[in-house]
């Protein structure tokens, strides 16, 4: 009874923290989109590095600079650079396609993630994942429908973008009980900021008026967005996690339509869901083969 009450609590703030996760990072989306006409894409990605790690403040002082040593330093420097192509890639493709079809298509990433630790990490796939794989693909054509749309500038940002960030999670995977949240979460922020600067300063613009407002908003929401979903990890198995995701789309669906009268068509929601589904069943077995552990029993953080 005492197991099935911790159980519900965690489960209660797992939900509320990756809901409200996945509206931080939905409400970036619609930033970035609504900066994309006026301000270089690589220019936004700094700006969000240099006031997201002002967002680090308040976690640091509440666990302390300790919480920034990490084992692995070069393989931080590695994730950084990852990092730049792919929010560069990300934050460009999203100007050019809708928010919607945009977040459709990132589902791939546990996709690429799963054959990326086969590759990276050794990691052995059996018939059912590599099965769950293609499926999830399909649901990446469902949503592309290609010979009866045009494959895109855009499309083909937010599947390399996709597939960075699949690389980035694997190197998560490996630091996962190496290094505190903190630590994850402050060096990829950190590193990015002085490596995005230089391609930024080729095309640079000073922000004016009201557009500090949205960069400043940017780098905050994106800092909360990224800490409350390390949090979620941390005290739950991926497993329970990975589901809630699917709550980015109906929340940017929702900014696409207010704000720039966007309206995802049918085969968007089901490829998401062909896609969401078969990332799930991949996490589920990962999870039972032992690949996914929870980080809690190695971060030590309070949550």
């Amino acid at each position: 009874m005492q197991l099935g009450l911790v159980f519900n609590s965690v489960m209660v703030r797992v939900a509320c923290w990756m809901l409200f996760a996945c509206l931080c990072f939905s409400m970036m989306n619609g930033i970035v989109r609504h900066l994309g006409g006026v301000i270089e894409p690589i220019v936004v990605v700094f700006f969000r590095c240099l006031f997201g790690l002002v967002a680090m403040a308040p976690f640091l002082l509440r666990a302390g600079f300790s919480s920034l040593r990490t084992e692995k330093p070069m393989l931080h420097v590695v994730r950084g650079l990852v990092a730049v192509v792919a929010m560069s890639c990300w934050f460009y493709g999203i100007t050019l396609m809708p928010l919607a079809e945009a977040v459709a298509l990132s589902f791939t990433t546990p996709l690429f993630s799963s054959i990326a630790a086969v590759i990276l990490l050794g990691e052995v796939m059996r018939r059912r994942r590599w099965t769950a794989t293609v499926v999830g693909f399909i649901g990446t054509l469902i949503v592309l429908r290609p010979g009866l749309s045009e494959f895109t500038t855009g499309s083909f940002l937010i599947l390399t973008a996709a597939l960075l960030m699949a690389v980035n999670q694997v190197m998560v995977k490996y630091l996962t009980g190496k290094d505190h949240p903190n630590a994850i979460v402050f060096w990829l922020v950190f590193l990015v900021l002085p490596l995005s600067f230089a391609p930024a300063a080729a095309f640079w613009q000073t922000p004016i008026g009201v557009e500090w407002v949205w960069l400043i908003s940017l780098g905050m929401i994106a800092t909360l967005g990224h800490q409350l979903m390390v949090r979620s990890f941390a005290i739950a198995d991926a497993t329970a996690v990975v589901p809630f995701e699917f709550m980015r789309l109906p929340f940017v669906a929702l900014i696409g339509f207010l704000a720039f009268g966007e309206k995802p068509d049918l085969w968007t929601w089901v490829g998401a869901a062909v896609i969401v589904s078969s990332s799930v069943y991949i996490t589920h077995r990962e999870s039972q083969q032992g690949h996914i552990v929870s980080s809690a029993k190695s971060a030590n953080i309070e949550p």
